[in-house]
């Protein structure tokens, strides 16, 4: 089975072919992506780009635009002060499928 490292806003994933993955937010109307593998692994045999393997290119298609993350809270609390403050964060996605490595 092959397997790519390729690069998604500024994040490094291992993918293989039929994978869904979150990345982080990509632009809106954004269907199909064309990936620079910067490494290849098939079976024992990885060939690691400089910085991109030449001729393989990770085809990857958008499946949801805007996936919600888990829901972080953050508490700032002063002791003896009588003084704190809760906020929450989540994250946007967007999910996506590898179509193919060629």
């Amino acid at each position: 089975m092959k397997k790519a490292v390729v690069k998604v806003g500024g994040k490094q994933f291992i993918v293989s072919e039929k994978e869904t993955l979150l990345v982080d937010l990509l632009p809106q109307g954004t269907k199909e992506l064309k990936l620079d593998a910067l490494m290849l692994i098939d079976g024992d045999k990885v060939e690691v780009g400089t910085p991109t393997v030449n001729g393989v290119k990770v085809s990857a298609k958008v499946v949801d635009e805007l996936v919600k993350g888990e829901k972080i809270r953050v508490i700032r609390y002063k002791a003896k002060k009588r003084v704190h403050k809760e906020n929450g964060h989540r994250q946007k996605y967007t999910k996506i499928e590898i179509t193919s490595i060629k």
